[in-house]
């Protein structure tokens, strides 16, 4: 990266000590946490990359490649304006500015981001920033309206040749190739990341890692998962870390992010410039090197031969040694580590986590293996911070305990599966429950009688509150009947009655639900001409009842004026 930032800072001019003073300029100036060190490298302070920065494997890249342009020295604050002149605005400017399309991408996300996760914080400079390092930008802003790329945008096939080597997982749906995975798309998604990550941006129903719009609120998320807060700088440096687990990759975003807070510009579509320097530039200049020629110095008789390494005995052919497996690799099967009974109700935090041991084909336990879990199944349940998957780095105990599962709205079974990130063993799947919401108390919110003269309406509206184990019971089902009688509680079929949206008689409200505070008022009571003491019961969810009397009588006469005597003849 610094001899990319030499060779354009002075042309091939420039010295390493310019070089390494023009690289500690532009991180003292602009990367927070960043700073350079004696041959002009750039060092990050409160993060470091390892097999744990990441919340899933491979990153959300597979570790691509990327652009490795290092923003100007010169501040693109204030905004350039253009002289009557026409004169061409300063190299700052220039960098500073964005595709439009590609801004409001940015922009839009940061503001959905701000309303489904307030705790990240995320700004949308960013995204820009990691955009800048990914794909230029959408390669300088190549996209049709909605957002989606003119033409692939594709990484490296990573086939293990100088790349991470990731087969097949989409079948070539995303980046076309049905034998190793691609990065795709502006902000680079690799498609099995792509799977679980992907969001639909713009609203046409299709989740494309090729659209901008979408690609950039799957960052953000993907960035803003594990209730990370962007605004502390740990959290800032683990989250750009997990996108692309490389310590120059870090200070390179943390660059550009800088430089994008002190100020940019919206640019035409297209008109983008797009960065030259790549980090596989060296694998492009130096392929696989070839095998140093025998020495053909010749030799003179009396001379000493020019050392050879020592050989092998004789007879014994040299065998190349093999790696060591990782923990991953010895790793046979996952096993249950004590997970309890998981049941829910909606709405609610389930009380147990789920725990799951990686271990060898004779028992033992792994540690430092990642295992994904996943949730399955027809649920809007998610783990805290609202994702579907979380991965975990087994302990010294061979065992990874899944973050806490959030229950949602949608009752019913799911599963939780765990598998082995990197080994191909079968998954072990978690049986999980989301009970309905249920109240065990119910009570009036008043003691005024509710009373009425025949065909007439009730002044007042029954009002009632839930409780469940002494707390608000909110969004509960409510069912509303006028019974017979406390022995008899089929419904009543004269006395006080509802009205149906048409106005028709009703005599049972189902469909009714308490609200945050758990109260619950229920439409006005009309009487028809049969007078009498009646009785409206009403029950929730989980069981609990509640009586209320209503009372029909005709209006008491002796509270009438007394009529007028008739005249006299």
């Amino acid at each position: 990266m610094a001899a990319q930032f030499g060779r354009r800072l002075a042309k091939g001019a420039a010295t390493t000590a310019v070089a390494a003073a023009a690289v500690a300029a532009l991180s003292a100036s602009q990367a927070p946490g960043v700073t350079a060190d004696d041959h002009g490298r750039q060092t990050a302070s409160e993060a470091q990359p390892s097999p744990d920065a990441t919340a899933d494997d491979g990153a959300a890249t597979g570790n691509s490649p990327y652009y490795t342009d290092l923003p100007p020295l010169n501040s693109p604050s204030p905004s350039p304006t253009t002289g009557a002149t026409g004169t061409p605005v300063a190299q700052g400017a220039a960098e500073a500015g964005i595709p439009a399309t590609v801004l409001d991408a940015y922009k839009k996300a940061e503001t959905e981001l701000r309303s489904s996760k307030p705790g990240c914080n995320l700004p949308w400079q960013l995204l820009a920033a990691i955009g800048k390092v990914e794909s230029g930008q959408a390669r300088g802003g190549r996209v049709s309206a909605d957002g989606t790329t003119l033409s692939p945008i594709l990484g490296p096939q990573l086939d293990g040749n100088g790349f991470a080597l990731i087969k097949d997982t989409d079948g070539g749906k995303y980046d076309g190739n049905s034998s190793y995975d691609q990065a795709v798309g502006p902000m680079q998604f690799i498609p099995s990341t792509w799977a679980w990550a992907g969001r639909d941006g713009n609203g046409d129903g299709v989740k494309d890692p090729n659209n901008v719009y979408d690609a950039a609120l799957a960052a953000g998320h993907y960035l803003c998962r594990n209730n990370l807060d962007l605004s502390v700088p740990a959290d800032l440096n683990r989250a750009i870390l997990s996108y692309n687990n490389s310590q120059d990759y870090l200070n390179l975003v943390l660059s550009w992010l800088e430089y994008y807070r002190k100020g940019t510009h919206e640019i035409p579509d297209g008109t983008g410039k797009v960065p030259s320097g790549r980090s596989d530039d060296h694998q492009k200049a130096n392929p696989k090197p070839s095998p140093t020629p025998p020495s053909k110095t010749p030799t003179t008789p009396g001379s000493p031969s020019p050392s050879t390494p020592p050989s092998s005995t004789p007879g014994t052919p040299s065998t190349p040694s093999s790696p060591s497996p990782t923990p991953t690799d010895t790793v046979d099967h996952l096993a249950d580590a004590g997970t309890a009974k998981l049941t829910a109700m909606a709405g609610d935090a389930f009380t147990k986590k789920i725990s799951t041991k990686a271990v060898t084909k004779a028992g033992k336990a792994v540690g430092k293996v990642r295992v994904r879990f996943t949730v399955v199944g027809d649920t809007d349940t998610t783990f805290t911070g609202g994702e579907s998957v979380a991965t975990v780095v087994t302990n010294s105990s061979g065992v990874a305990v899944a973050p806490t599962l959030q229950a949602g709205e949608t009752t019913g079974d799911f599963t939780v599966r765990a598998t082995v990130v990197g080994r191909a063993v079968t998954g072990l799947d978690y049986p999980a429950t989301v009970t309905e919401r249920v109240a065990d108390s119910l009570v009036r919110t008043s003691d005024t009688a509710l009373t009425c003269t025949p065909g007439g309406e009730f002044a007042d509206q029954a009002e009632v509150k839930a409780s469940y184990k002494g707390a608000v019971a909110d969004k509960v089902a409510v069912t509303a009947t006028l019974i017979k009688s406390v022995l008899d509680p089929t419904e009543n079929d004269k006395g006080p009655y509802f009205k149906d949206a048409d106005g028709k008689t009703v005599r049972t409200l189902t469909g009714l639900k308490t609200d945050a505070k758990g109260l619950l008022t229920l439409p006005k009571l009309y009487a028809d001409d049969n007078t009498g003491t009646f009785l409206l019961r009403i029950t929730t969810a989980g069981g609990a009842t509640l009586d209320v009397q209503l009372t029909v009588a005709a209006a008491d006469s002796s509270a009438s004026p007394s009529p007028s005597p008739s005249p006299s003849a």
